[in-house]
């Protein structure tokens, strides 16, 4: 599984940080940081759910 982030729709709405906080981190400027872009598969079922919540759709999984 890998991590794709389309960077012009991300908002920075936090539900993927929400869902899979592990993953994914909102900085102090708002903004998305994925702290691993090719996570161990213990976390896929989180991730998915944060490609799923994610309202601007700018999350996907390769």
């Amino acid at each position: 599984m890998k991590i794709v982030v389309d960077w012009d729709l991300c908002e920075g709405h936090g539900q993927c940080e929400f869902a899979a906080p592990e993953i994914f981190s909102i900085n102090d400027d708002g903004e998305l940081d994925v702290v691993d872009d090719t996570p161990p598969k213990s976390e896929y079922a989180n991730i998915e759910q944060a490609v799923r919540r994610c309202p601007t759709r700018a999350l996907r999984i390769e």
